[in-house]
């Protein structure tokens, strides 16, 4: 089975949108933190115009990958600049810190 990382920068006041979309699919696990920075949009009243925002990522299948990546970007929009970005890359392998050991998605979302 080949497996996606899913990896999306979104509002910090989107996450409680994005979290409870992600659960309607039944995603089973979730990394965030907060970042900072800027792109497309840029906080001019910031001494470094710099903005904050969360950083969420999902390992998964990647016959869901779209389907995850499409809940982000709907649970996120709302039309601003610094709505966010959402990518998808291939990952080569997986392994377990505890039994440090490869495994497979098997366990994670199909």
């Amino acid at each position: 089975m080949e497996t996606n990382a899913v990896i999306a920068i979104v509002r910090t006041d989107a996450l409680d949108q994005v979290e409870s979309c992600l659960g309607e699919l039944g995603i089973k696990g979730i990394s965030v933190s907060q970042v900072k920075g800027y792109g497309e949009y840029e906080d001019f009243y910031s001494r470094d115009h710099m903005t904050v925002h969360v950083r969420l990522e999902i390992f998964t299948a990647e016959s869901r990958a779209e389907e995850i990546a499409r809940c982000i970007m709907k649970a996120a929009h709302v039309g601003q600049p610094d709505d966010g970005i959402v990518t998808i890359l291939p990952v080569k392998k997986f392994y377990r810190i505890r039994t440090q050991s490869e495994i497979e998605l098997d366990g994670f979302d199909k």
